[in-house]
């Protein structure tokens, strides 16, 4: 959704625009988890919008942590224990809505270990299987949309100069033990990919960007013209000092 700033009623007027980093963060940092295993999820925001975490699974929809599952701790949650009815997808939320989302998968018996963020273009993408109890031969086949890849002897699948034709749903067979779920992999061009590493993975570093832009008042005297943005992801926000609105992004 586009999220749109006023002009003031000055000719010449300045509009403060704050991105403000909000990123879910998952530790550790991956989206397959075995039974029995513990995870913290956090939402990373350096403002006041006081996020909250939420999940949709097969047997709840929109609950909060803290009350019907997890143990919260401000912006953090913690599965001490998880399980198979973990498995959903979990994002934060405020009063204006959510961002910022992922899906987590618990498995019994075998994981994909893969990337939680899209991988840039052209960069190597390594995969691993890994079977909750010791394999005697750490073999495993790769699959992407259902089709073999290859398989591997080490149990680890490296993608070379990785492109957008690279993504799709990646899974992994490990024999005598089983399957693993299915994850989604992205890939990102450079714009969105240094946008995530900037909001997401260094927030200490760029907690707000602070953008200014000079409004021109047109001579037709349209004073309610918008100035619209496109938003590109889900983890960042514009808001205008004049006029903050607060949009979802779903």
């Amino acid at each position: 959704s586009p999220i749109r700033g006023r002009h003031s009623e000055q000719q010449h007027s300045v509009c403060l625009y704050f991105v403000v980093a909000v990123g879910l963060t998952v530790s550790p940092s991956r989206s397959q988890f075995f039974r029995g295993e513990s995870v913290t999820l956090k939402c990373e925001d350096h403002s006041s919008a006081g996020w909250t975490l939420r999940r949709n699974t097969t047997e709840e929809t929109r609950t909060l942590c803290g009350s019907e599952w997890g143990s919260a701790d401000g912006s953090s949650c913690r599965i001490s224990y998880l399980l198979p009815s973990d498995s959903g997808v979990y994002w934060c939320e405020s009063r204006g809505g959510g961002a910022s989302s992922i899906s987590v998968n618990i498995s019994g018996s075998v994981i994909l270990q893969s990337p939680v963020l899209p991988v840039m273009e052209g960069h190597d993408l390594t995969l691993s299987c890994q079977s909750q109890t010791p394999p005697s031969k750490p073999s495993a086949a790769f699959y992407k949309d259902g089709s073999l890849i290859r398989t591997e002897p080490t149990g680890h699948m490296t993608l070379q100069h990785v492109s957008r034709s690279d993504e799709g749903l990646y899974k992994c067979h490990i024999s005598a033990h089983g399957e693993s779920p299915s994850s989604w992999i992205s890939v990102s061009g450079e714009e969105l990919h240094f946008l995530l590493h900037l909001l997401v993975i260094s927030p200490f570093f760029i907690s707000t960007l602070l953008l200014v832009s000079l409004c021109p008042q047109r001579a037709s005297g349209n004073r309610n013209q918008s100035i619209t943005f496109d938003q590109s992801s889900s983890v960042s926000k514009l808001f205008c000092l004049q006029q903050v609105t607060r949009l979802s992004p779903w």
